[in-house]
């Protein structure tokens, strides 16, 4: 091979680097782009109308802990499923907080609401409170149905109530909640999803006190 030949073939070869590594770089550039896209944000409330209790509070100090559950709701994006197996998200939208931080405030706000307790939060006024709720987050998504373009939301959360003292669980339950989408547009779905919460964040309500009265 002559020096010029060679030359030649070394310039193919680095301009071929060049070019891999800028298409590289471009794709990259792209991702950022893509992470940086802003968001539509939707952020699911108490339930209104909740009514005051007529009673006299209960004399409990009620820790409501950060749920627990698994990775792919332990995020801010709004997850619907296409089958059983798959776990996918709405494009362009997500919660206001990761989902089991909001779904500890719609506990908190709703519990609140309701002043069946002395004290209610996320962190105790002294050393510790007299009851803990702990949560797990079994599901909290859009499903969609085969060979249709509906959808129904599916909530479910596993709720144990501890006393602090003793580490004793003193009751438990498990809250579900569905409700079927107009459509698979994401404004009926997040509708949907409002419609299911009102539902399982009021039961839930309702049933905590129930569950420390007389202990």
């Amino acid at each position: 091979m002559s020096h010029i030949q060679m030359t030649k073939h070394i310039l193919r070869a680095f301009g071929g680097l060049v070019l891999g590594s800028v298409l590289s770089g471009c794709a990259v550039i792209s991702a950022f782009d893509d992470a940086a896209t802003p968001l539509d944000v939707f952020e699911l409330r108490a339930p209104p109308g909740i009514q005051k209790t007529s009673q006299r509070s209960l004399a409990r100090d009620v820790i409501v802990e950060l749920p627990r559950t698994s990775g792919a709701l332990a995020t801010d994006r709004i997850m619907i499923r296409p089958n059983t197996l798959q776990a996918q998200y709405l494009p362009d939208v997500r919660w206001s907080e990761p989902t089991p931080v909001m779904v500890q405030t719609l506990m908190l706000r709703t519990l609140e609401a309701t002043g069946a307790v002395r004290y209610v939060g996320r962190e105790p006024l002294g050393v510790s409170g007299d009851y803990a709720v702990i949560t797990e987050v079994v599901d909290f998504q859009a499903e969609l149905a085969e060979d249709t373009d509906s959808a129904t939301v599916l909530l479910s959360l596993i709720v144990r109530v501890v006393r602090e003292e003793d580490a004793r669980i003193v009751a438990n339950r498990t809250f579900t909640a569905n409700t079927v989408a107009a459509s698979t547009e994401t404004l009926q779905l997040i509708q949907a999803f409002d419609v299911a919460s009102n539902q399982l964040f009021s039961e839930f309500a309702e049933w905590l006190p129930s569950a420390l009265a007389g202990r």
